[in-house]
């Protein structure tokens, strides 16, 4: 992986005039893109697999035909759940003027979805080339109008919300009220509960949802079946389960899957 990132980008000749230079890539289960980050934006979008990118700030997960949006200089880690074909964009700082300063999960469009893997056959798209001009403008067209979905995860600041949190992420089955986790976690319900909504912008009980649903999602492109999905990711049922997917992407996951085929 490193080998053809770092060819997209020491080619100095072909970047001097590039405005977007593209990688395409595939990877096992299990793999993982160590620590790093870039001196452009990056568009990740993953047509087969789910990928998890982790950052300081917290965590994203981009299922099968979606995509990440990661602004330069981001240091971040990716890790692949089931085989992952991933495409990327690489992007001239400030080419893309409407994006966000944070990382953020959009729906790919199937238009924008052959824009990708059109431009992933040219190593490098050059503002010299008219059809590379088109092709870039069109691909900043369906970014301006692609839906954002809220698949990420905010990681907890404080010692004390942080050690509830981590309780969780090593164990997102872990089902025991908020008031046994703060035992040892050196803050009481309600200290946790306004340090949760403070520092990630969410309630607890929605963090947690969130970090099921998350998880969720890791294990189904991973191949596990509905009933150990839900037992693992802390619900009683698989139809409580599926119900709280339903209410949150708006179908069921088997529907989710089968769509991003």
């Amino acid at each position: 992986m490193s080998g053809k990132r770092q060819a997209a980008f020491l080619d100095r000749r072909s970047r001097r005039s590039a405005l977007i230079t593209t990688l395409a890539y595939d990877y096992p289960h299990g793999y993982k893109v160590p620590g790093h980050f870039h001196e452009w934006d990056q568009l990740v979008y993953a047509s087969r697999g789910v990928m998890t990118v982790r950052t300081e700030e917290g965590s994203w997960v981009v299922p099968a035909q979606r995509a990440v949006w990661i602004p330069a200089r981001i240091a971040h880690e990716i890790r692949m759940s089931g085989g992952v074909s991933m495409r990327t964009l690489y992007l001239r700082p400030r080419l893309r003027r409407d994006s966000a300063r944070g990382c953020e999960v959009m729906n790919v469009s199937p238009l924008l979805r052959e824009l990708i893997l059109q431009a992933c056959k040219i190593p490098a798209l050059s503002r010299r080339e008219r059809e590379h001009g088109h092709l870039v403008n069109m691909i900043l067209d369906q970014l301006k109008t692609a839906e954002c979905v809220p698949l990420q995860l905010p990681e907890p600041v404080d010692r004390r919300s942080l050690r509830v949190a981590k309780t969780l992420l090593n164990d997102p089955s872990d089902r025991r009220p908020l008031e046994e986790l703060c035992e040892g976690a050196g803050g009481n319900k309600r200290t946790i509960e306004r340090l949760f909504q403070a520092e990630t912008g969410m309630t607890f009980g929605k963090w947690r949802q969130q970090l099921r649903l998350l998880h969720a999602l890791r294990l189904l492109a991973e191949g596990a079946k509905i009933t150990e999905v839900a037992l693992e990711a802390g619900y009683s049922t698989p139809s409580a389960f599926i119900s709280m997917f339903r209410k949150t992407l708006g179908t069921t996951p088997a529907r989710y899957f089968r769509n991003a085929q």
